[in-house]
């Protein structure tokens, strides 16, 4: 079979739904489907339902392997779920060897913040680079590091939490332990505690001309842009790609980022980078899912 033909699928796991879909090595996807994730969310029944959904996403079985996205954090050799955030006891589920059993394919798994960073990198608005951070500015505040294409996540599988670095030391406590952490100046929770207002509200206010919403985006945009100043002194990326539902408002806090960037940061250190928004939406983790099993499994 040539490099061309090769499948694998690809499985965004969520709270609510898994997103399934089959890829060719050039990218297209070929199908996809979203089923609910059982509820309760126990590991038996996830994988049972992640098992029936290939099943029926494959029925000839022509993909060649299968990469996983899950809501927290893996090993580094890709085989266990360690912690899965609003899934019911998922604690160190080995859920490689378990979807193994049941589909008789090779699986390889990773957190789903670091597949829709790989997502983006492969297929969205950092395809066209090498060294690609991203940043998923949502509930809490995710990111992925990709370096020369690869995801890098650390010796133990943790790395790349990058909306867990300090902005300020005696800010507001964060759930990792941190006080005033990227994701307590950044997130919608953060946005929430800080204003009473939903994104949603300031955004629609900021655009009907309302000046304190406009003012709140241009402070959130050099929180940013002070955060991301640190990671790109640290990792010199091609492009910095923001995903997430806040990204939606990023017209009104792009500018105050970039010239946060500008002040902040050696030309030495920016030249040439590019701070983008995301392309791919709620595909991103299932096609990073499936660049991850290309990457492990596929053609060399």
């Amino acid at each position: 079979m040539g490099t061309d033909q090769q499948q694998m699928i690809g499985v965004d796991l969520g709270g609510s739904a898994i997103k399934l879909g089959r890829f060719t090595q050039a990218g297209h996807c070929l199908a996809d489907l979203t089923v609910p994730t059982p509820q309760p969310a126990t590991p038996n029944a996830v994988i049972e339902a992640m098992a029936a959904a290939i099943a029926a996403l494959d029925p000839h079985r022509e993909a060649v392997a299968i990469g996983v996205g899950t809501p927290g954090p893996a090993d580094a050799a890709g085989r266990i779920a360690r912690v899965a955030i609003n899934l019911a006891g998922w604690h160190d589920v080995p859920i490689a060897d378990a979807l193994e059993a049941k589909t008789g394919r090779s699986v390889t798994v990773a957190n789903d913040a670091n597949c829709a960073g790989l997502g983006e990198a492969w297929l969205g608005a950092g395809r066209n680079f090498k060294d690609v951070l991203t940043l998923t500015l949502g509930t809490g505040v995710g990111g992925a590091i990709i370096l020369d294409g690869q995801l890098f996540v650390g010796r133990n599988g943790t790395a790349g939490e990058l909306g867990l670095i300090t902005l300020n030391p005696e800010g507001p406590p964060c759930n990792s332990g941190n006080r005033g952490s990227l994701e307590q100046h950044c997130s919608v929770q953060a946005i929430v505690r800080e204003t009473g207002l939903t994104p949603a509200v300031l955004f629609e206010r900021a655009k009907a001309g309302d000046k304190d919403a406009i003012a709140f985006w241009q402070t959130y945009g050099r929180w940013l842009g002070a955060g991301i100043a640190s990671l790109v002194y640290v990792l010199t990326p091609e492009a910095v790609i923001l995903g997430g539902g806040i990204s939606a408002a990023a017209a009104l806090f792009l500018p105050t980022t970039l010239a946060e960037l500008e002040t902040r940061v050696l030309l030495s250190s920016r030249e040439g980078m590019q701070v983008l928004v995301a392309e791919l939406g709620n595909q991103a983790g299932m096609a990073g899912a499936a660049r991850l099993a290309f990457q492990r499994y596929g053609d060399r």
